[in-house]
């Protein structure tokens, strides 16, 4: 009964992007805090949204503090503003084109507002835009700016990637590798099976989740993810898994599918809020009776379960690695395969390719994982490649040993090609810096008093061949 295993089959067949998609979906969420989403941009001015712990729309705003406007310190008060009105925790801020810039707005607000405790992440807006005109961010905003859109998906990425990235189409998310040279049919299906993988691997709180995120579930579709939604809108959050039965055409079948997927967190069981399955409850409250301790103190009390002989609770319906993993599940229940939060701190004063220096050593997230090595962001608007002898001292034959999408690394600068735009990393710190070859010095053109003299000299060389050329004729005859 291990619901989050994936498909083994996949894990060892998946293209290079299939991989990295799931690296990104899987990436570390911030959680429910209020979060101002930043989507920077200069003369368009910078595209503002804040929203609540469960991602809903609070406000909005456009500030102008880059050029040509430069209205900073307006643009500081109206932040400013948003963060105290609304007890902002986190700010995201899209890394596209004057990110750099506005971080260094964000930084002087935290610290001109020092007692409110914010912090700042850099946040990948790949996608974001392909989100901002989609038909679901119609639906969901009808009368919202299509660049706001863009800010919210931004916000609510921070929170958790995995539940806004699944409203985005998986190729637009940008982590592939010559993936429009595979078979695009192929391509969907593998990508489609890896958001399903991963949505079913964390679970979903059917009391916040979209539609979106619910079509994703095992045994749902978009049209019972929508009766749910409808139901809950109607009723209020759902108490229990049970009343997920009084759904419009959520049958018995759909419901043995989805149920241990679904979580419903400070329900009326405690069980409902982890991965058993309804049907293994049965097995949770014979522990419960044998142990005499109610299920909700035995939920998380490691000492008693780890004293449990699970082959006491093996029945003819449920074996032994039934048995096992529910002892698991119990142990930590509704626990998130997902990795810790954390972010990178991109340098200071190392905006823009040309501010690298080959010998630098930087913080920065790993954003595409290929064949030949890995692609990191280390906030110049330009990912360079730490091709994959440079990865580490030890030979891999595989970047992803090593590194994965979303991994915050430390990189150092090994070469940097302004005018190409191609930057070289190597993650092996101690590794010299290849110095660059001194440019060979170009022939200068001859002076036309020059190219007079040299003419003589070419018409005695002429000539000379030609008195060989005579002698040699006159010897073979």
């Amino acid at each position: 009964m291990n619901f989050w295993a994936k498909s083994e089959k996949l894990q060892n067949k998946a293209p290079v992007f299939a991989k990295n998609l799931n690296d990104l979906l899987m990436a570390a969420p911030a959680g429910a805090k209020t979060t101002l989403g930043l989507d920077p941009g200069l003369r368009t001015g910078c595209k503002i949204a804040v929203v609540d712990k469960t991602g809903k729309l609070l406000d909005n705003v456009t500030i102008y503090p880059h050029a040509p406007q430069n209205h900073w310190d307006k643009s500081l008060r109206t932040l400013s503003q948003l963060c105290r009105q609304h007890k902002v925790e986190l700010i995201a801020i899209g890394n596209g084109t004057a990110s750099r810039e506005s971080d260094k707005l964000v930084a002087e607000l935290i610290k001109q507002e020092s007692d409110l405790k914010i912090s700042k992440i850099m946040v990948s807006e790949a996608g974001a835009s392909v989100y901002s005109a989609s038909e679901v961010a119609a639906e969901e905003f009808p009368n919202l700016d299509v660049s706001i859109r863009g800010a919210v998906s931004i916000a609510r990425r921070l929170q958790d990637p995995l539940a806004e990235l699944v409203k985005i189409e998986p190729k637009a998310i940008g982590v592939g590798q010559y993936q429009h040279d595979v078979s695009q049919s192929q391509l969907g299906q593998s990508l489609t099976a890896v958001v399903e993988d991963c949505v079913n691997a964390v679970g979903v709180d059917v009391n916040m989740a979209s539609p979106q995120l619910l079509t994703r579930v095992a045994g749902l579709n978009k049209t019972l993810a929508q009766n749910i939604v409808a139901y809950r809108d109607e009723n209020g959050r759902f108490s229990s898994r049970k009343e997920l039965k009084k759904v419009e055409r959520l049958g018995p079948k759909a419901f043995e599918q989805s149920a241990g997927f679904l979580r419903i967190n400070e329900g009326k069981d405690p069980l409902d809020g982890s991965a058993v399955h309804p049907e293994a409850y049965e097995i949770v409250k014979s522990i419960a009776d044998k142990t005499d301790v109610p299920v909700a103190e035995l939920i998380g009390n490691s000492t008693l379960l780890k004293s449990l002989n699970p082959n006491d609770f093996v029945t003819e319906k449920f074996g032994l690695p039934t048995i096992t993993d529910i002892i698991a599940e119990l142990d930590k229940p509704g626990r998130d395969p997902r990795p810790e939060f954390k972010t990178a701190s991109f340098k200071e004063g190392v905006e823009t390719i040309a501010d690298l220096k080959p010998g630098m050593i930087l913080e920065g997230v790993v954003s595409n994982v290929a064949n030949f090595g890995a692609f990191v962001d280390v906030g110049v608007h330009q990912d360079g490649l730490v091709h994959i002898s440079s990865l580490t001292n030890k030979f891999v034959s595989d970047p992803r040993e090593v590194v994965k999408a979303g991994d915050i690394v430390k990189v150092k600068v090994l070469e940097v090609d302004v005018e190409r735009k191609r930057i070289s990393f190597t993650m092996r710190l101690d590794e010299e810096v290849r110095e660059k070859a001194p440019a060979k010095a170009k022939p200068s053109k001859p002076t036309q008093a020059a190219a007079k003299k040299a003419k003589p000299q070419q018409n005695n060389n002429a000539a000379m061949g030609n008195a060989f050329a005579e002698a040699f004729a006159k010897l073979k005859k």
